[in-house]
């Protein structure tokens, strides 16, 4: 299995492109379903999770041609089916349950294996089904798995008790094409879903409010194909942010929203680290300044997100004075937490807050990636860390990062990628 060694120590220097995002990418391509034109996905990330979801369209009928060299993907569902809920597929990502709405828009059934992904936390399902069910459908819950059923699809009102992400997107392509107009109160306001309603809009949709916490679906009797280039990945390039300023280097970033990144971007410069925007997309990070600690608590966008709370826990681990993050959105969100203390962070845990002391220097050592962002996290940690750091577990990371290893050895990291 491959591991991540990194010699910690080195200056960064230069610049690096970020990638389109993973989480708008996935309800891209599962909503691609609801049109049996080709649709083109320029720019796509070649990840793990991106060509799970594709093989589970390709096992249902569909024809799908990727292009690494160019990074594009050709979908065409003319022959799409059904899908087979007994796919080993589904059950390795959870974003795979993307496929749920639109698959029940378009065949009136889908039956899934309950999803998998990473083990942070509770993640139930119970919002997108009662989307579902408000929109007209029968939900049957079996041994490990959900089927759905629906002879039409009717608009509806639906008041989310959470704004889920994935609730959101499910319910929004299940009311692309039903009858009548749809209303997501509660919605969620992430950047992701309002790249989704582009996409859709552009193929021939009929929505409006996506970015607010209310959503409004008029549905339409068909889409078409398109061409569409998703959004830049706002988690990567927040991690490149915290690499830059961990390493207290300089470097340039492009492929950046700001105001995708305002929490993310607020803490850092409260910390010490010094961020300009240099035209709308591209930035330059500067943390060779001296960094103390910030208060931290994960909220649903636009608060500071989930997925950069464990990259800032390694900055914080080295920065001046105290810290706390609470975390708000997932329960076990801190496994990385005893992977730093290996490596000589001071972090304690009371239920879902982390206090941090900032330490003079991490020690590397092996360590695990125990899931996505936390694999991010322990590539930063190691750095900095004296001497040797192995990551292992680094499929975890392989699902989120486009070859993080090669961004950062362009710009002037000691890491490799290794086959053990």
């Amino acid at each position: 299995m491959d591991k991540i060694i990194i010699n910690g120590g080195n200056e960064l220097n230069g610049e690096v492109n970020i990638s389109s995002a993973k989480n708008a990418v996935l309800p891209i391509i599962a909503s691609s379903i609801l049109c049996s034109d080709k649709v083109k996905i320029k720019n796509a990330p070649m990840l793990e999770d991106v060509s799970v979801i594709t093989s589970i369209l390709q096992q249902s009928g569909s024809s799908i041609n990727i292009d690494k060299k160019t990074n594009e993907i050709l979908i065409d569902n003319n022959n799409i089916r059904p899908l087979d809920g007994n796919s080993e597929l589904v059950r390795k990502m959870r974003a795979s349950f993307l496929v749920l709405g639109p698959m029940v828009s378009k065949f009136g059934v889908c039956r899934l294996s309950m999803p998998g992904g990473c083990n942070i936390g509770s993640r139930p399902i119970d919002l997108h089904l009662k989307g579902l069910k408000m929109l007209g459908a029968d939900v049957n819950i079996g041994h490990g798995f959900v089927e759905v059923k629906a002879k039409g699809l009717k608009g509806n009102k639906v008041y989310l008790d959470f704004p889920s992400v994935g609730a959101t997107e499910n319910i929004i392509m299940a009311s692309v094409l039903a009858k009548g107009r749809t209303i997501i109160e509660n919605a969620a306001q992430e950047p992701e879903i309002t790249d989704l309603v582009d996409f859709l809009i552009k193929m021939g949709a009929n929505i409006f409010g996506a970015g607010t916490g209310k959503i409004v679906i008029d549905g339409v009797d068909e889409l078409r194909g398109i061409e569409y280039k998703p959004i830049y990945d706002r988690i990567e390039a927040g991690t490149f942010l915290v690499a830059a300023a961990i390493t207290k280097s300089k470097i340039k970033i492009n492929g950046i929203n700001e105001e995708h990144l305002r929490p993310v971007i607020a803490k850092l410069k409260e910390s010490g680290v010094l961020i300009n925007m240099i035209d709308h997309k591209s930035l330059i990070v500067d943390g060779r300044n001296e960094r103390t600690g910030v208060n931290i608590k994960t909220m649903p966008y636009p608060g500071f997100p989930t997925d950069m709370q464990a990259q800032m826990m390694s900055l914080l681990s080295l920065s001046r004075g105290s810290s706390m993050i609470t975390e708000t959105i997932f329960e076990n969100r801190f496994m990385h937490v005893s992977e730093l203390a290996r490596m000589g962070a001071d972090i304690k845990v009371d239920g879902r807050t982390a206090f941090i002391e900032g330490v003079k220097r991490l020690s590397g050592c092996e360590v695990r990636a125990t899931d996505l962002r936390a694999g991010a996290a322990m590539i930063l940690a190691g750095l900095v860390a004296d001497g040797y750091t192995k990551v292992t577990d680094i499929y975890n990371i392989d699902r989120g990062y486009v070859k993080i290893e090669d961004k950062l050895r362009k710009l002037g990291a000691d890491i490799e990628r290794i086959k053990e």
